[in-house]
């Protein structure tokens, strides 16, 4: 073999040891890393965390903040409406799996933009969960109901229940039930250990900082707009109570943004019956079924109503709906409505009046029916992304047959037509509610639907606010309304509405300027 031919071969010899070399190098330092992640013992983390933080079997904690309404924002893209917490007391019984909230909240002065229902000076509510059973003790809600009448809430039950781990203690002994998996990880620049477990179909992530006190836990939960929604829990600023460490600052957050900020003041370990009762009424009780109760309003225009309500505008050759609320077990029982009166023709459309979650939350399945989505230029942004995360907790029917959702949006104002009958949509102005609250008008039969602004006949000094600028808006298109279909509430004709703006009811009065209707 030539000289050079030698050199070469020995040149390449020599590159693909110093490779083999280095490849080694890279697996061993690949398999130390790994190696590092396995040798931490899971069960040694809990049992650490569990004596620094005290093991108890019960725990009561209270203090004073602020509360976010998960969906209730004034625009897609700013916090969740705030109320000041004024007390708040939470008491969790670990063995019987049950926790009793108070919450006493009022409306920030002035108002937050955004936001629930309205209510009068504070709302008073109990929020309770044992095992699978969830209710409401409301002492004093909007309207007022008798003192301590129970409402069963089956439908929060596996959220109340999931999130009594999500509490320190409450995460660490679940995390020893659960089989939690440990790594090292880091915590504000500082070592920390990682558990990881599976609680039924929901995976939790819990950090315990070098202090071996627990400082955040995650979680996800399903949300019809959100998909696998996150929710996260930061604790901190722990102090020691009689011999028990609580942090006294937390933060939860659901889809990014915050729904509860708590400082709290006083804690109680190991409470004499903490365990909570079941109620009969609460044990007897199951989610009900979806039911739709049609109302023809005019020719080919029908109220859709139970719960939450929508309406079906027939036109020539297809059906529009207007709002697709809360989930989608909701929109398929409308939709079978909607295919029960209207046979032989397709939903073309979806209107959607706003982007809180009580209005969206059906929306995703108008869209694998095939439906065009009708909504202000200020939340398809919005949906385009949140309709992108994950679903793998409860797949929908658009998740389980993917498509592109098609939308159509406006900045004041949208005809939809078919040259017979036309549907118009209107940007409410001025509303504090939601910045692109929208209702829809029907020229021809001079109906009003609408959401959220006039709701029920119970008068606030907030709500008349509301009916007052509904009505500056009306006033300044020149909309000539004989009946509204409200979204929340029942079909009323517009001289009732008026009468009750000019009055007031409960008590409440309207403020003496209303009827020059502040026009934005």
């Amino acid at each position: 073999m030539p000289r050079q031919a030698w050199a070469r071969l020995l040149l390449l010899l020599f590159v693909l040891a110093g490779t083999a070399w280095s490849q080694d190098k890279d697996d061993k330092n690949v398999d130390a890393k790994a190696a590092a992640k396995v040798s931490v013992d899971a069960n040694v983390a809990i049992r650490k965390a569990e004596k620094a933080m005290g093991d108890v079997k019960s725990i009561r904690y209270s203090g004073t903040g602020t509360w976010g309404v998960l969906g209730m924002n004034w625009n897609p893209t700013s916090p969740w409406h705030t109320t000041d917490v004024s007390s708040y007391s939470r008491t969790i019984d670990y063995p019987s799996a049950s926790s009793a909230e108070e919450v006493t909240r009022a409306q920030q002065n002035p108002p937050m933009l955004g936001g629930e229902a309205p209510f009068v000076d504070e709302i008073k509510e109990g929020l309770r969960v044992s095992g699978r059973y969830a209710w409401d003790q409301p002492v004093y809600a909007h309207p007022t109901p008798p003192p301590d009448v129970i409402h069963p809430a089956p439908v929060d039950a596996d959220e109340r229940s999931l999130k009594i781990w999500l509490t320190p203690h409450g995460f660490l002994k679940t995390a020893a039930k659960n089989h939690a998996t440990a790594e090292a990880g880091e915590e504000a620049g500082n070592k920390a250990t990682i558990l990881t477990f599976m609680k039924g179909k929901h995976k939790i992530v819990g950090t315990i900082d070098r202090r071996n006190m627990v400082v955040k836990v995650e979680t996800w939960i399903a949300n019809p707009v959100l998909g696998d929604m996150p929710v996260e829990t930061a604790y901190t600023d722990y102090k020691d109570f009689s011999g028990v460490k609580f942090p006294t600052h937390i933060v939860e957050k659901q889809g990014g943004l915050a729904t509860l900020d708590l400082s709290v003041t006083n804690v109680q370990a190991n409470i004499e019956n903490a365990a909570l009762q079941v109620p009969e009424s609460v044990l007897q009780a199951s989610i009900p079924p979806q039911r739709v109760i049609s109302e023809k309003m005019a020719d080919r225009v029908w109220f859709l109503r139970g719960g939450a309500n929508s309406v079906l505008v027939e036109f020539n050759d297809f059906v529009a709906v207007v709002d697709a609320p809360l989930s989608e077990a909701r929109s398929i029982a409308v939709i079978a409505e909607v295919k029960k009166l209207v046979p032989d023709k397709p939903i073309k459309y979806v209107v959607n009046t706003h982007h809180h979650f009580d209005h969206s939350g059906g929306l995703r399945t108008y869209v694998a029916e095939g439906a065009t989505v009708i909504t202000h230029e200020g939340n398809k942004a919005f949906y385009e992304w949140a309709w992108k995360q994950p679903r793998t907790l409860e797949p929908d029917r658009l998740a389980e047959n993917p498509k592109e959702a098609a939308f159509i949006t406006y900045k004041n104002k949208y005809v939809l037509s078919d040259g017979s009958r036309s549907l118009e949509v209107h940007l409410d102005q001025g509303d504090n509610h939601d910045e692109f609250l929208s209702y829809a008008y029907l020229p021809k039969e001079k109906i009003l639907i609408e959401a959220d602004d006039f709701s029920d006949r119970y008068a606030t000094k907030m709500s008349l606010g509301l009916w007052n600028n509904l009505y500056g808006n009306l006033q300044r298109l020149n909309l000539d309304v004989v009946t509204i279909a409200p979204l929340h509430g029942p079909i009323t004709p517009m001289s009732e509405w008026l009468r009750m703006l000019r009055e007031g009811t409960e008590g409440e009065k309207a403020p003496p300027d209303f009827d020059k209707s502040v026009a934005p």
